[in-house]
């Protein structure tokens, strides 16, 4: 709210015969009081209100073996997909599966890939551009939803070059 507004707010009250209106938003509390009670003139009164910080959510132990599983569930994942190839992607945009809505998609997982085959297509600023494979091998993992965003870099597809 900049001084203008508050010059307002504060001619607008003083018409409208109310003696005093508190005003409270997220980052500024006013509070102005007119003349109208007979006491003195009337009064402005801006305080800042300090941004809280979100309060971090307690968060409960897991179990020693839960802890233990989960730590070693995604190092294992890790690698075994460390044999594959990740297909990255080269821009930022939305990521489709299919040439359009009743098509097939480009390639499913198991599907056998070569060189230049392409994998999807990912719109940016209207524009539909075509991924094109850059290994041969095998598709053994699609890592991204169909018609969701995807930024540059982020891996798109796991591959199995053997």
């Amino acid at each position: 709210m900049d001084i203008k507004e508050i010059q307002s707010l504060i001619r607008f009250v003083a018409k409208s015969g109310a003696s005093e209106v508190k005003l409270e938003t997220e980052d500024i509390k006013i509070t102005i009081r007119t003349g109208a009670t007979g006491g003195s003139p009337e009064t402005t009164f801006v305080q800042q209100i300090p941004m809280a910080q979100p309060m971090a959510q307690p968060v409960m132990p897991a179990a020693p073996s839960e802890a233990a599983a989960a730590s070693e569930k995604p190092a294992a994942e890790a690698d075994e997909d460390s044999k594959y190839i990740t297909i990255k992607s080269p821009i930022i945009g939305t990521f489709y599966r299919k040439p359009s809505p009743d098509k097939p998609a480009f390639v499913e997982v198991g599907a056998n890939i070569s060189k230049g085959d392409v994998l999807c297509v990912i719109e940016a600023m209207k524009l539909f551009n075509d991924i094109e494979s850059e290994v041969s091998g095998k598709i053994v993992k699609v890592l991204v939803e169909d018609s969701s965003p995807v930024e540059f870099d982020q891996p798109l597809f796991l591959v199995d070059p053997s």
